[in-house]
């Protein structure tokens, strides 16, 4: 998931931050520069690694499911993802490392490398794409970061960015819109546009609590803007981050293991 394997959106960063929300408010506390303040909120969201347990909600127009997934992560080249049930879908695992993505399906004991034909389908059924597996990364690396709008929405006080692709990012999306409230620096939404500034999807954020130690969004949900009434929602139940993992930890002897 950009931003997200979806925990965010979802999960690696460069640098440590104390935890909890009155230390989280007072790293960005200060900063002015748009870049700064979105670095920081990007910071705050991830961990050199991390694991947890989510459920991941798919809601289509012909039909819905849910899972219950586990997950790791080492910076923004390596994740696992472990579905544990339903039952008759546990097992099945997804690998990410590097620009190479293997999927393990274990009712035939068979892992497949995901061809670059099939980097823009759906992953797991869900509304994210193997393809955002793949290009996750720190907004500020690939995308010249402006601020729209400072004020109150909704009785919130909020910043607003604008985010632009920088010509060399290798990234899908003409623009984004991105939402933080002040208070705390926690986002509230980001707004996928395509090149042409059509809206294509958003990412609502919401349910802020402690994980881990601090202060972050529990939840999260995709719309597409062309498929009203469908959604993607993940919520994280456990939130670990900087854990000890390494890239070994990230090979396709682990990704078959089903224990």
């Amino acid at each position: 998931m950009r931003t997200t394997i979806v925990h965010a959106t979802f999960v690696a960063a460069l640098l440590l931050l104390p935890t909890g929300a009155a230390a989280q408010t007072a790293a960005c506390a200060g900063l002015a520069d748009a870049t700064e303040i979105v670095d920081c909120v990007d910071r705050i969201m991830r961990g050199e690694s991390s694991q947890g347990i989510s459920t991941m909600e798919v809601a289509t127009e012909n039909w819905s499911r849910a899972m219950e997934m586990q997950m790791w992560s080492l910076g923004t080249d390596h994740a696992l993802v472990r579905i544990l049930s339903p039952r008759k879908d546990a097992g099945t695992a997804t690998l990410k490392a590097g620009s190479e993505i293997w999927n393990y399906l274990p009712r035939v004991d068979r892992t497949i490398k995901i061809p670059a034909s099939l980097m823009s389908a759906s992953w797991m059924g869900s509304h994210f794409t193997n393809d955002d597996l793949v290009k996750e990364s720190r907004l500020i690396e690939d995308y010249e970061i402006t601020l729209a709008y400072e004020g109150d929405r909704d009785g919130v006080t909020v910043w607003e960015f604008d985010l632009i692709p920088r010509p060399e990012a290798p990234v899908v999306w003409g623009r984004i819109a991105y939402q933080v409230r002040k208070a705390d620096t926690m986002p509230v939404f980001a707004r996928y546009y395509d090149e042409d500034g059509e809206l294509v999807r958003t990412m609502t954020f919401f349910d802020y609590r402690q994980l881990g130690g601090r202060l972050v969004p529990a939840a999260l949900r995709v719309v597409p803007e062309d498929k009203p009434g469908e959604y993607t929602e993940v919520r994280y139940s456990e939130l670990e981050f900087d854990v000890d993992l390494d890239e070994d930890f990230f090979s396709l002897r682990r990704l078959r293991d089903t224990r």
